[in-house]
């Protein structure tokens, strides 16, 4: 079972907003929310693997340092690794929310 990605954070939020609500906790969210962590670290990966990419062929044509190519490539590959963690952590929290009883 695929679950889009917002779908999931979007469950999630309507999840934690009933919780706040019954609670009585009026709170407003401190720094980044949620989703925008998400996004943010999309974004990461996306620019990680262009700039991997980038030295990559520089370094084909000659003009890189192998060690700068090595680099950006395995930090691309951390930053790839830690969005797919994420993902997974979402979609199995996800799946928690809809087997709770309501």
């Amino acid at each position: 079972m695929t679950v889009p990605i917002n779908q999931a954070i979007n469950a999630y939020n309507k999840a934690t907003e009933k919780v706040t609500e019954g609670l009585g906790v009026k709170e407003e969210p401190k720094g980044q929310d949620f989703s925008n962590l998400v996004k943010d670290s999309v974004r990461k990966a996306i620019s990680d693997n262009k700039d991997a990419e980038k030295l990559s062929m520089a370094a084909v044509a000659g003009k890189a340092d192998i060690n700068e190519v090595v680099t950006a490539v395995a930090e691309a590959e951390v930053t790839v690794q830690a969005v797919v963690n994420i993902r997974d952590k979402v979609i199995e929290s996800y799946k928690q929310i809809i087997r709770m009883p309501v």
